[in-house]
């Protein structure tokens, strides 16, 4: 029997929905394929073995982000002394080809604005909802979002973010 997440989707089902979105979080924060499929892995895994109760389906795609990001950090963390991540050259592989024009410009930043830039525009939360999956203030994602878009603007070029 499978096993049942939320409602009637299962385990497989939920992974299938909501793979793309947990790997390209992962991508997004560690600029490295190998080590964003590890942080994947242990987000689903953590799912598998203890799924929390959730009363919406939207909290599941929110849990999900909220776990792969700081899976992220703790690899970071873990291996910041052996990895110097910011030299190894992105590595993404979106659906989107307007994710892929500006992915090379957001790889760029700094990770905590680059995460808040992904999960408003490619993720597409608001603000509030950005607050609630980085666990920061409301006010504070808005002032990492105008910041961030500067810094985009700047390495981007043009006025069109």
């Amino acid at each position: 029997m499978a096993r049942l997440i939320f409602g009637d989707m299962d385990f497989e089902a939920v992974v299938r929905k909501y793979a793309d979105s947990v790997l390209s979080a992962c991508i997004m924060r560690l600029k490295n394929e190998a080590d964003a499929d590890d942080c994947f892995q242990n987000t689903f895994l953590k799912l598998y073995t203890n799924p929390p109760e959730f009363r919406e389906e939207e909290h599941i795609k929110a849990w999900l982000l909220r776990v792969a990001i700081n899976e992220c950090k703790n690899f970071i963390r873990d291996n910041r002394k052996t990895v110097p991540l910011d030299s190894v050259p992105p590595v993404v592989q979106p659906n989107s080809d307007d994710f892929r024009d500006i992915s090379w410009a957001l790889m760029r930043l700094e990770p905590e604005y680059r995460e808040v830039l992904y999960l408003y525009y490619v993720e597409q939360y608001k603000v509030k909802e950005i607050a609630g999956i980085l666990d920061k203030n409301p006010n504070t994602v808005k002032t990492m979002l105008s910041r961030g878009r500067k810094k985009l603007k700047k390495i981007y070029g043009g006025d069109g973010v």
